[in-house]
């Protein structure tokens, strides 16, 4: 890797920085992508003790690089994501690997094996991603939720999650954080 095409992809990821996401954090602003994939990746880490048949520095990559395509495309939230969406974004990552020659076939290896979700770590990785934007949405104020995220963040993730039984003991944990802040209304 050329140092110029670092630098250059580099100043291509400070977009995550500034690009914000649909969730609102307890102070209420919007959150940045780069700060949900900050405590998604930390959430990997922390975790590495309860799953030690997991490869998790490979989970880790995976929360570090799930959202890259957005520096291009700014976040989309979940709910309202379409295909020709999802096909922007993944023809973004496709654009930024290929600023890295070198380093490109393992990150598209990465991005192949996130897509298919057929190793437990990609499961894993996609289970903490959606377990990540509910605990946010439990931190912000209920003031900035659609009326649609009042049943979504009850449903968002559980499936993902169930295989996993401590990620399930956390998706219940919010549900209760959910159900404790709608009755607060």
């Amino acid at each position: 890797m050329k140092p110029e095409e670092f630098m250059a992809f580099l100043h291509i990821l400070e977009n995550l920085k500034c690009n914000t996401r649909h969730s609102w954090t307890h102070t209420g602003r919007h959150e940045s992508v780069a700060e949900h994939t900050c405590r998604l990746a930390c959430m990997a880490l922390l975790l590495e003790g309860e799953f030690p048949e997991l490869d998790m520095a490979r989970v880790i990559k995976m929360c570090l690089i799930h959202d890259w395509g957005e520096a291009v495309t700014g976040d989309i939230p979940s709910f309202l994501k379409t295909e020709t969406d999802e096909e922007a974004e993944l023809g973004a990552i496709h654009a930024l690997t290929a600023k890295l020659p070198s380093a490109r076939p393992a990150l598209e290896a990465l991005y192949a094996e996130m897509e298919a979700r057929e190793t437990p770590e990609a499961r894993f990785y996609k289970a903490l991603d959606r377990l990540e934007a509910v605990i946010q949405h439990n931190e912000a104020p209920l003031d900035t939720w659609l009326d649609l995220e009042r049943e979504l963040n009850l449903s968002y993730g559980v499936e993902d999650c169930a295989p996993f039984p401590f990620l399930a003991g956390l998706r219940e944990l919010s549900n209760r954080e959910t159900r404790e802040k709608l009755s607060r209304g």
